[in-house]
Parts: C-alpha cells; sequence; structure tokens
C-alpha cells in the first residue's frame, strides 16, 4: 500500500510505522508501538547480560631466576585461576642485563606452557614487546560430547573391520552327588 495510507492507518491505532527492510522492493514496513519495542529489547539484552560470566585476565610473573619451589607455586596459581574459569597472562619482567639472557624467559614460559597443557589453550604464544615476555592462557572449554563410547557387547573390544567370531562353549561339567 502507499506510504501515506500505511501511515494514516498507524495513527489511527495510535501506533507507530517503523521501516523495517528500506533495501526491499517494496520497502517494507511495520505498524506498531515502537517505544515498546525498544523496550521489549532492552530488557532481553538486560537478561542476557546476566547470564553471562565476564572473563577476567590474571597475571602472573616470574623473573628469569626463578627458583623451583617458586615455580611450582606460580604454576599452581596459574592452575586454580584456569580452574575457576579466568585466562592468565604469564609475565616475565628483564631488568638491565637480563635482557640479554631472554632465551632463559622464554625456556621457562615454555615449561609453563606444557606443564599446564591438559588445562589450557594457549592464546598468545610467547611474545616479547619491550624488556617484558608475556604468554597468555585459557581455560579449555569442557567436551560437550554425547554419551560415552562402550565396546560393544560381550566383554572384550575387538578391532574394527573384524567380524564377531563364534566362540566354542564348553558343555557344563557333570557334577557328582556324594552318596549319603
Amino acid at each position: 500500500m502507499p506510504p501515506y495510507e500505511a501511515l494514516k492507518k498507524a495513527r489511527e491505532k495510535n501506533l507507530d510505522l517503523v521501516e523495517i527492510s528500506p533495501t526491499a522492493q517494496p520497502p517494507v514496513c511495520r505498524i506498531m508501538d515502537y517505544g515498546k519495542y525498544l523496550y521489549q529489547q532492552e530488557k532481553k539484552e538486560r537478561e542476557a547480560k546476566k547470564h553471562q560470566k565476564t572473563i577476567t585476565v590474571k597475571e602472573v610473573k616470574f623473573r628469569i631466576n626463578v627458583d623451583d619451589h617458586d615455580y611450582e607455586t606460580k604454576k599452581n596459581h596459574v592452575l586454580r585461576f584456569l580452574g575457576e574459569g579466568d585466562k592468565v597472562k604469564a609475565t616475565i619482567f628483564f631488568r638491565g642485563r637480563e635482557m640479554t639472557r631472554t632465551g632463559l624467559g622464554r625456556q621457562i614460559l615454555e615449561r609453563l606452557i606444557k606443564d599446564v597443557e591438559p588445562h589450557s589453550i594457549v592464546e598468545f604464544r610467547p611474545r616479547q614487546e619491550g624488556n617484558t615476555l608475556h604468554a597468555i592462557l585459557a581455560p579449555k572449554k569442557p567436551e560437550t560430547g554425547g554419551k560415552p563410547k562402550q565396546p560393544p557387547q560381550g566383554g572384550q573390544p575387538r578391532p574394527a573391520g573384524s567380524s564377531p567370531s563364534p566362540q566354542p562353549v564348553a558343555p557344563p561339567a557333570q557334577v557328582a552327588k556324594p552318596a549319603s
């Protein structure tokens, strides 16, 4: 219908004429209460925000001369943060002459990545920016597969492609009853 007729109908019903698809031929419009529509959209967005989990980035700082016990403690902090669903930024800060030993820092971060591999994925490999070397780790997503696979009936799983072979069945043993 022509736009002026649609606008007239909308005003009669005390509603708004809203253009839905301006690029369509002819353009598509809808008669609706636009204020109510905006309110409902805002309400849906607020509801969706309630169910979102905010991801925070926790930072764990290392030095190139970190001792084994200190390393293990900080690794356990990283594992705890990943378990809570947070991302972890592992940082090594170089001071003065330590800048000549960036290889040691890279080895520490690679060791950390290898140690927490079952619990994390690497978002950023170790990267040097100025006098800091950092890597970002994120928690692994839990596997959402269906039911776990079970071996076929009959006990032992068999190799793929093999057909079930009939198993020989031994006759039941005769049990002799003692004479009383």
